[in-house]
């Protein structure tokens, strides 16, 4: 008796089909927008207030009998130094997008979709925005070495950077090895409170210290 051959169905029990990725040629503004991911800039925002806050202790500004002194601040340099800050967090949610993505870290992720990893927008371009807002970055940071004549800021600067970047990028990303909390710590916290204090007052006190300590513990349990 012949047997007939049984054809292979569409049904979900039978070969297990990948679905790809809904691929986008132009992602739209708000999906560039949502890569940014704006909810984590209050965290590079905080650092830089908590300086300014500790060199206004240093350089005698605050309120003082009811009227506030404000006039030792150089606030062309406090917003250079947000703009630091900024930028450098921006290019690191762009930078980690890249990377994660295209190493299929992404693939499952719960919550919200990233550029690289749910295929809405090219890798490369994603990269070269990441690298973009670096190089902002980096010119907030020579134009503060240039004004204030700090020639020495441009190695902790460089080193912040290279740090953002290979957080998760590069072959051997030290996030992936537990290590993304020091990193935080030192340059999220430390480094920006106590750089910010240091950019406006020419020192930095035990307030900056300690508020930069406090800065990078909460930001990296977060």
């Amino acid at each position: 008796m012949a047997q007939t051959k049984r054809k292979k169905s569409g049904h979900p029990a039978g070969k297990r089909q990948h679905s790809a990725p809904n691929k986008l040629t132009k992602p739209t503004p708000a999906m560039w927008i949502a890569g940014a991911r704006i909810r984590t800039l209050p965290l590079a925002i905080a650092p830089v207030a908590l300086g300014v806050g500790a060199a206004t202790l240093i350089t005698g500004d605050g309120v003082i009998g009811g009227l506030a002194r404000l006039g030792t601040i150089d606030w062309g340099l406090a917003l250079l130094c947000l703009a630091v800050a900024l930028f450098l967090q921006i290019g690191v949610n762009y930078s980690n997008d890249y990377s994660d993505g295209v190493r299929g870290t992404d693939e499952f992720r719960v919550g919200p979709p990233r550029l690289t990893g749910s295929g809405v927008a090219n890798p490369r371009r994603v990269l070269v925005v990441a690298l973009v807002f670096f190089g902002l970055a980096a010119a907030a940071g020579i134009t503060i070495v240039v004004l204030t004549q700090y020639w020495w800021l441009l190695i902790p600067g460089a080193v912040a950077i290279a740090a953002a970047y290979f957080y998760t990028g590069g072959k051997r990303p030290y996030g992936y090895y537990g290590l993304g909390e020091v990193f935080v710590f030192i340059f999220f916290g430390l480094v920006a409170t106590v750089g910010t204090t240091y950019i406006l007052s020419g020192t930095y006190n035990d307030w900056s210290v300690l508020a930069g300590a406090a800065a990078g513990s909460s930001r990296a349990r977060c």
